[in-house]
C-alpha cells in the first residue's frame, strides 16, 4: 500500500496582484460558473463593426456565484471576466449563421473592497499574463455605476441571475428608473 495522493491545491479564484498592483490574469476561469453569452453587444449606439462580429461571454468565480444566488449581491473578491472572442461564418460544415473563434481580448471586473472601495475596478488584457487597471475616468465606471442592475455589474443580461435579483430585492434603483421608463415608453407606442 502506497501513501495516499494529496489532491492538488485548487488553483486561487481570488485576485492576486504583482508587486506595482497589476492585476495577473485568472488562468483557469473557464473551470468558473459560466453566466451567459452576448452577440455584437455594444453600449455605443454609435458604434459600427462593420464585418467584423464578436461574442461575448462572462465568467464568474465559484465562490461569488454561490455568494449571489444566495444573496442576490456580489461579494468582496467576486472577479467577472469577459472573454472576447470573433465571430466565424463559413467553416466546416457551417454554411449559415456564426460561431465562436479566437479570443480576441478579455476584460475583468474585480470586487476587492481593500483596494478599490466602492464600486470595484476594471482591468483589460490584450494577451498580457498581467495588466493595469483602467482608469477610474474611464467610461466604463460611469457606464457601469448608471445603468448596471446590481452591484455596478450588468445582471440584466445575465438571464439564470436577473430573476433572483429581483426577488432579493436588489436591483439598483437607477436600473429600476430605467426599465420603467422603458416600459412606459413601449406602452406609449
Amino acid at each position: 500500500m502506497g501513501a495516499p495522493q494529496q489532491n492538488p491545491t485548487a488553483p486561487s479564484s481570488s485576485p492576486e496582484y504583482t508587486n506595482d498592483s497589476q492585476l495577473k490574469f485568472p488562468e483557469h476561469y473557464r473551470d468558473w460558473m459560466y453566466l451567459t453569452s452576448g452577440f455584437d453587444m455594444s453600449y455605443n449606439p454609435a458604434m459600427h463593426m462593420g464585418d467584423q462580429h464578436t461574442f461575448d461571454n462572462v465568467f464568474v468565480n465559484p465562490e461569488a456565484y454561490k455568494a449571489f444566488v444566495q444573496t442576490g449581491t456580489w461579494p468582496d473578491k467576486t472577479m467577472l471576466v469577459l472573454e472576447v472572442r470573433g465571430a466565424e461564418g463559413k467553416g466546416s460544415i457551417n454554411q449559415k449563421g456564426n460561431y465562436q473563434g479566437a479570443t480576441v481580448e478579455f476584460e475583468l471586473h474585480i470586487k476587492d473592497e481593500s483596494r478599490f472601495p466602492g464600486n470595484g475596478a476594471f482591468f483589460g488584457f490584450d494577451g498580457g499574463k498581467t495588466a493595469k487597471m483602467i482608469s477610474a475616468s474611464a467610461d466604463c465606471y460611469s457606464c457601469h455605476a448608471d445603468h448596471a442592475a446590481v452591484d455596478t455589474t450588468f445582471v440584466q443580461f445575465y438571464p439564470t441571475l436577473l430573476p433572483i435579483a429581483k426577488s432579493k430585492g436588489t436591483l439598483a434603483a437607477a436600473y429600476q428608473k430605467e426599465l420603467g421608463h422603458r416600459s412606459s415608453h413601449l406602452i406609449s407606442k
